[in-house]
């Protein structure tokens, strides 16, 4: 039975045994296959991969390995941080959108809610089913967060990203250094609860719906254009400035380190 050595690069190796990251390994090679299916079989969910090396070569996902005809001495799996050093790499993994548009899966409610809060277009449901949560990303070029590796392997899906962390303040750290997000952070200017733009209300407008000290002390107003929700800054101001000023802070460190 023929068999190929497989070595993943950088934070793949988070999909394996520990006794397999970092180093080379080998893998049968039982029938004619792709090889983005000999990958995942290896429990890396495609859409974390960026280039493939087989023997030197940068191929594509649709590159076909058959036992009959022997096995490749070699097999180089990229993540998006890093890129082999080739004359001619094939790049896997489609750019996402300039900010990137998220969906998210079900358990991933508190990490929408910061996005929403720092002004990212983020689809999210608490009853989204797997098989619409990844039609609506192909569909629409949204980056599926999810912790699930099986929903993250659905051939349709481009754009995805497994969630590694398990609170969701650092899951939304870990997104900021995976995708490079501070710069594009808009706090303030999306629904926390439906996704839609907030715009300026006068306080006119809205005086009737204002309880009695907010009408009172509070002037400068903010508009779901969605749900209709109103938004003014009060006591949870100083507690997202916060967050942002670490977050900003986290990124200017690691850019320091590079």
């Amino acid at each position: 039975m023929p068999w190929v050595d497989i070595h993943l690069h950088a934070e793949l190796n988070d999909f394996v045994a520990p006794r397999r990251r970092h180093r080379t390994f080998p893998c049968p090679l039982t029938r004619r296959t792709s090889v983005k299916d000999l990958i995942e079989a290896q429990g890396v969910p495609h859409p974390e991969i960026n280039v493939i090396v087989i023997d030197g070569v940068s191929v594509g996902f649709d590159y076909r390995l058959d036992p009959a005809k022997g096995a490749p001495r070699r097999l180089d799996v990229y993540p998006w941080s890093q890129t082999p050093a080739l004359v001619r790499v094939r790049h896997l993994r489609p750019r996402p959108t300039v900010p990137p548009r998220w969906i998210l899966d079900v358990h991933l409610g508190r990490l929408a809610g910061y996005l929403r809060l720092l002004g990212f277009d983020c689809h999210y449901r608490n009853d989204g089913q797997d098989a619409e949560l990844a039609a609506r990303s192909a569909a629409e070029s949204r980056v599926l967060l999810t912790r699930d590796r099986r929903l993250l392997m659905r051939r349709c899906i481009s754009l995805g990203y497994y969630v590694r962390a398990t609170a969701p303040r650092h899951q939304l750290e870990e997104l900021c250094a995976a995708f490079d997000l501070v710069e594009a952070f808009a706090p303030f200017t999306r629904c926390s609860h439906c996704n839609e733009r907030l715009m300026p209300v006068p306080k006119a407008e809205i005086l009737h719906r204002l309880p009695p000290r907010t009408r009172r002390y509070v002037h400068h107003f903010l508009r779901c254009r969605g749900c209709d929700r109103l938004y003014w800054h009060g006591s949870h101001l100083p507690r997202m400035q916060a967050l942002v000023a670490s977050l900003e802070r986290g990124h200017r460190d690691a850019l320091s380190y590079r």
